[in-house]
């Protein structure tokens, strides 16, 4: 049996239901660094407000843990998330631990719903969640060391919030609102500065200002329909295999260009970004063969000969490069060069290609706190590492590789990765192949909500490449390109988060309003048997937008 902590809380009795009206306010309040006291509770407390710690001996039923430190909670609503927080400090047994919240009810367990890298001596912010899709007569909230050995801890200023699934949809429109809109005021008169009334208006969004994209492979050249069906949606894409050492370089010295050459060229063709993935892989599995089996010296030949030649190839064409692909995990290189192999890594690309993001990409981050090796605040910990060599990070990359999606637990790792001030991309999304199509397609759509809906987010990539044996583990479409759920999911957030036509007249001051998604617009204007055209953009601001327009 595992060694859990030992400071419980009192047992809670708690009756609650759906709030009519709105509800509550999401809080995207984090926190990453260690402090002396701890903050105030998220919610003041929400319905765990004003509980003080104290040791809970109840008889409890047999699958409950023994001796940890926990919350008793009767009573819990189904079809509920809700929102964990609190500030946990070592008192004895570590320096520091990985510290895990779990959820135990009568009828389901969360093994993990929050972890936090705690410190003996400050306060470390833990955030997570859980949803119940049924209710609770009885359930434990508890802490546990993530590698099972007895420390004591201190916890404080905690909070539990439920959300319905309205309010926590009513959260994520308004966020949508404020971050990806913006209000525009057009202005017509006549040339002499007469306002027009009455003049009709035709506002039409060209193109969206937030990247939305999948990866290809080279199953793209040539193929029309694939092509056609692709620009039609997506702004931005990633090369899902076709940039990788194996594939450009698959014998030594043999480095050919040409696939990906070519799809950049279908790229440039059709006004797409393109993300760069990836310069290294840590993972030995995915290193050349022939690399794997090469001396210390020689290694340090072949990688130093990769860099520069990807990065002479390709210096400018991509907004971003995964330099190190999946460090956390993994460390092949690392193994063999010595510690700082990643940083020099970073080192080299941010030299040899300036105008590039550098991203540290990652799985399980998001999709789990479970694993780990990739903890939210082991990402943030590494990131800093990169950092204080010299290192000027420009973005989070997170891979989104799901089975069933927490959509708390995703909001409550954004939230603090959001403290590091830097765009944050979704990189690889896709649900598990385990799954039915039609549960896909729901946990897809709760992906993407969730991404478009944060703040911090700069773009999603969908990993969904088409191949004639089907896709890495989701496909959009069958192979004549007819739409599965998924890609059902897919088109219909992308109608929601695009402005569309938007017709009217200006008012008695000659002017008309509308609130749009950020992005690229055309306006005609017709009054009195005469017409123009003009076209502005609708940027983040959040101030209204002013456009004249003269007839």
């Amino acid at each position: 049996m595992k060694n859990y902590l030992y400071i419980l809380f009192l047992g809670l009795s708690l009756q609650f239901g759906p709030s009519t009206g709105d509800g509550p306010l999401y809080d995207y309040s984090a926190y990453t660094e260690c402090k002396s006291a701890p903050e105030d509770p998220l919610y003041d407390g929400g319905i765990i407000k004003n509980q003080s710690l104290g040791v809970y001996n109840r008889p409890h039923p047999p699958r409950f843990p023994v001796n940890s430190p926990a919350f008793v909670l009767n009573n819990l609503t189904g079809n509920t998330i809700y929102c964990f927080s609190s500030w946990v400090k070592i008192t004895a047994g570590a320096a520091s631990a990985v510290i895990k919240a779990s959820l135990t009810t009568d009828n389901v367990t969360f093994n993990c719903m929050g972890t936090v890298i705690a410190k003996r001596g400050c306060w470390s912010f833990l955030k997570g969640g859980f949803v119940l899709d049924s209710p609770s007569t009885y359930a434990l909230i508890y802490f546990q060391n993530s590698d099972g050995q007895s420390i004591s801890i201190s916890v404080s200023s905690a909070s539990l919030q439920p959300f319905t699934d309205q309010q926590w949809k009513l959260n994520q429109q308004n966020m949508i609102s404020t971050e990806r809109k913006r209000t525009a005021t057009l202005h017509v008169s006549d040339i002499d500065g007469n306002r027009l009334q009455g003049a009709t208006v035709v506002v039409e969004q060209v193109s969206g200002d937030f990247p939305f994209g999948s990866a290809i492979s080279n199953t793209i050249l040539g193929n029309l329909p694939y092509q056609n069906w692709f620009v039609e949606r997506f702004n931005a894409a990633v090369f899902e295999d076709e940039l990788k050492w194996y594939s450009t370089e698959p014998l030594p010295g043999e480095v050919n260009y040409t696939i990906p050459d070519e799809m950049l060229e279908f790229a440039r063709r059709n006004q797409i970004i393109v993300r760069g993935h990836n310069i290294f892989w840590e993972d030995p599995k995915h290193t050349p063969s022939w690399v794997r089996n090469l001396t210390s010296a020689e290694l340090k030949s072949a990688v130093s000969s990769r860099i520069q030649s990807l990065m002479s190839q390709y210096r400018n064409e991509f907004i971003h490069w995964d330099v190190d692909n999946e460090m956390l995990h993994w460390d092949f290189y690392e193994q063999r060069l010595g510690p700082n192999a990643s940083l020099e890594f970073f080192q080299t690309a941010q030299k040899s290609d300036p105008l590039a993001r550098l991203f540290m990409n990652e799985y399980n981050v998001l999709e789990t706190c479970d694993d780990m090796n990739s903890t939210v605040d082991h990402y943030v910990s590494r990131l800093q590492e990169l950092g204080e060599g010299g290192i000027s990070m420009d973005g989070i990359g997170l891979e989104g590789h799901f089975i069933v999606p927490n959509p708390p637990l995703i909001r409550a790792v954004l939230d603090k990765l959001a403290t590091l001030m830097l765009p944050i991309w979704l990189t690889e999304v896709d649900i598990s192949n385990t799954l039915d199509q039609e549960t896909q397609a729901k946990y897809l759509e709760a992906v993407l909500r969730e991404g478009f809906s944060h703040p911090s987010v700069k773009g999603i990539m969908l990993w969904t490449a088409l191949h004639p044996s089907g896709c890495y583990r989701m496909c959009l479409t069958d192979d004549n390109f007819r739409n599965l759920p998924a890609g059902d999911a897919v088109d219909s957030s992308l109608k929601e988060w695009e402005t569309g036509e938007v017709k009217g007249e200006t008012d008695d001051h000659g002017a008309f309003d509308f609130s749009g998604f950020l992005g690229e617009y055309r306006v005609t204007v017709n009054y009195s048997n005469r017409t123009t055209n003009s076209t502005f953009s609708l940027c983040q601001d959040d101030e209204t937008k002013h456009w004249n327009i003269h007839l």
